[in-house]
């Protein structure tokens, strides 16, 4: 895996991987930076792993991109084309001591979509982690809320950590066995 050095710039909350406690990492310490997948940063502080969400990028010296408006589409969508969109949200969501996508690790159990108004829905999701006592579940499971929040006809998302049944690697995709050298 390789590793890009950056030397942050100011103080930046961060979390502790694998468990999730918020910490502020101080201006002028190395980081470097092993992973910045789906808009956050894994990087290595002092033997330490920690996770920095996208709008901190700053505080690593990285200029944040603003993404362009969604293009407005001429009519509501359907459900299924709704459904095609939450999914490939979705695969926007990493571990941060994994290089592949929440829904390729087979993290995601369920997925559903409920109208709750005109051009409006509920997304209910059920995920689980590869290992129960990992800290970052509530942080995975924000993301996965934001992720989903931040698409026009939803708005209402709750994710939900669930334990059965218990992951394990037969759950990948190939492409995400593959990817880790698993094939």
């Amino acid at each position: 895996m390789s590793s890009e050095l950056k030397i942050l710039t100011r103080d930046v909350e961060a979390s502790v991987v694998p468990v999730g406690t918020k910490v502020t990492l101080q201006k002028g310490e190395q980081a470097h930076i092993t992973q910045s997948l789906g808009g956050t940063f894994t990087v290595i502080v002092n033997g330490n792993m920690f996770r920095i969400e996208s709008r901190d990028a700053d505080a690593l010296g990285i200029e944040i991109s603003v993404a362009p408006p969604t293009p407005t589409l001429s009519g509501p969508l359907t459900q299924e084309e709704l459904e095609k969109k939450v999914w490939e949200s979705l695969k926007t969501c990493y571990d941060p001591e994994i290089p592949v996508n929440i829904v390729d690790l087979g993290l995601i159990y369920d997925c559903h979509l409920t109208s709750i108004g005109p051009d409006n829905y509920k997304a209910e999701v059920k995920m689980t982690l590869t290992a129960p006592g990992c800290g970052m579940g509530p942080v995975l499971a924000q993301d996965v809320q934001n992720k989903l929040i931040s698409l026009e006809p939803i708005d209402e998302a709750n994710v939900e950590l669930v334990w059965d049944p218990p992951w394990n690697q037969s759950m990948m995709t190939e492409a995400a066995k593959l990817q880790l050298g698993l094939l």
